[in-house]
């Protein structure tokens, strides 16, 4: 495994949408391994492919109990809303702010291997896949940033 370089807001890559998976190969599965361990490294619970310079609909997420290698993921379903803060690997911690996500929702994806999967996620981690997958399409949680409702008064 290697540790990756991490891209930073202002590169446009991370603007970019990233490409459908369509080859499943040993590449591949060394992305992903590279991926975890570049998110580990830098004390983050979530890192897509944009962030490392790969235009594919790649990420990875390690929150709590759950370790998930998504390759072409695709929410489903969605309910629910929920307020919380966000950071970003790619994104100076001074700009974390607070963003709405959904509460719940049903995520389908593929593995390294080509498998296909389909899980509900919850909570922080539906937060975590939401932010990932915005990732994917080129926004940066940023752009989802609500104001205080004091700000401005």
């Amino acid at each position: 495994m290697a540790v990756r370089n991490i891209f930073f807001e202002g590169d446009p890559i991370l603007r970019k949408k990233a490409k459908e998976v369509t080859v499943f190969d040993e590449r591949l599965g060394v992305l992903l391994d590279d991926m975890f361990e570049t998110m580990r490294v830098n004390g983050g619970v979530g890192l897509a492919g944009p962030q490392v310079g790969i235009l594919k609909r790649v990420a990875v997420i390690e929150y709590g109990d759950d370790k998930l290698e998504l390759v072409n993921p695709k929410i489903l379903s969605q309910s629910g809303s929920v307020i919380g803060l966000e950071g970003c690997l790619s994104v100076d911690h001074k700009k974390d702010g607070k963003v709405i996500r959904p509460q719940e929702l049903t995520l389908a994806y593929q593995d390294r291997h080509g498998a296909r999967h389909e899980r509900k996620a919850e909570g922080w981690l539906a937060r975590i896949v939401c932010h990932e997958l915005d990732h994917l399409d080129g926004i940066l949680f940023i752009d989802k940033v609500i104001k205080d409702e004091k700000e401005g008064e």
